[in-house]
């Protein structure tokens, strides 16, 4: 059998290698779309914060150089392969284990049916609840390396003052150092905020997994009546991703933008005024406010459109990273299973 056809055998640990480093390849060559899309989520919209992702990537570059488009890019690299490591190690195992109970229950030797959209939208919520506890400390240390600290909001920005654009980066800006300041801002705590909107945005990859998945086992029946191959083009997964992933982000970017102000800690800042100084930004512990809470002030402040701040720059980057990702997975599932192929070979010989 060629190397091509046995991806398919891949356990649930190679398939998650695989996914994670995938997933580590589209995310670095979209990074610096990244950066900017996390700056303009972390505050409210103001004159120094209304420009496109890319005109912010030219800012950020002109003003602070180019090493400010990728800061925090080790913690995101981590965060990255962390958590699609872990996502898809639990949506294989659970989703194996969901087909093989379904072939017991089947008479011997019949085909499984392709799953219905609600059960891969409910595998897919499975393992991304199960990754997102495990993977979202690395994710509150990149999104605060990203944004810098922030200490005033918007709105309290003169025209001609530091904006969303120039964040105050500390001296030490290093993972450890960041881990060590939110610990003894927060208590180990503190490396989990945002996990319950973080929890709720498990239906983000659902659904996009979930639509993949459906469009595609339609694509293939398709080319299969029409007799021809039972794979799809890297141009039909590119569309079939990019189409997946604009329609999850569309449901949940609100969550998306409260889960990056409350990890930023933007969100602090507009509910407490007082912690508009550098020195009171850190020095003790806040009750943080929830992501219904940061909706609620939003909506108020800057009406429904509010929401929405951003989303243009979150889907041209989740597109493109996605994108990348269902078009290189499989050729990385191809180099998994040739890399243990290699290393069982080593160890028998």
């Amino acid at each position: 059998m060629s190397v091509q056809s046995k991806p398919q055998t891949l356990t649930p640990l190679a398939a998650a290698l695989a996914g994670a480093l995938s997933a580590c390849f589209s995310t670095a060559v979209v990074y610096p779309l990244d950066v900017a899309k996390t700056r303009i989520q972390a505050l409210p919209k103001s004159k120094g914060n209304d420009l496109s992702m890319f005109a912010l990537i030219i800012r950020i570059f002109k003003r602070e150089g180019l090493v400010a488009l990728y800061r925090g890019f080790g913690a995101t690299m981590l965060n990255t392969f962390s958590m699609q490591y872990a996502y898809f190690f639990f949506y294989s195992f659970v989703r194996n284990s969901y087909i093989s109970r379904l072939t017991q229950k089947l008479p011997k030797g019949s085909k499984v049916p392709p799953l219905s959209t609600a059960a891969e939208l409910l595998l897919g919520a499975i393992a991304g609840a199960l990754a997102q506890i495990f993977t979202i400390p690395v994710s509150v240390i990149a999104t605060r390396q990203q944004v810098g600290r922030i200490t005033k909001t918007s709105s309290e920005l003169p025209s001609n003052s530091t904006d969303v654009s120039e964040p105050i980066v500390p001296s030490d800006d290093s993972f450890i150092s960041v881990a060590k300041e939110i610990i003894a801002e927060e208590g180990v705590g503190g490396l989990w905020l945002g996990i319950k909107p973080g929890l709720v945005l498990t239906v983000n990859p659902a659904i996009t997994y979930g639509m993949y998945e459906r469009v595609k086992s339609l694509l293939l029946l398709a080319k299969i009546k029409a007799g021809s191959d039972d794979k799809l083009s890297a141009y039909q997964s590119f569309v079939v991703g990019s189409l997946s992933k604009t329609l999850a982000t569309v449901v949940t970017y609100p969550y998306i933008m409260a889960k990056v102000r409350i990890q930023a800690r933007s969100a602090d800042i507009e509910t407490d005024p007082e912690q508009s100084a550098p020195h009171t930004f850190h020095h003790t512990k806040s009750k943080h406010p929830g992501a219904l809470n940061v909706l609620s002030k939003v909506l108020k402040r800057e009406g429904i459109t509010g929401w929405y701040q951003g989303m243009q720059a979150q889907i041209i980057k989740a597109v493109l990273s996605q994108a990348l990702l269902f078009m290189s997975k499989e050729q990385f599932e191809r180099w998994t299973f040739a890399l243990i192929v290699l290393v069982a070979s080593l160890r028998f010989k």
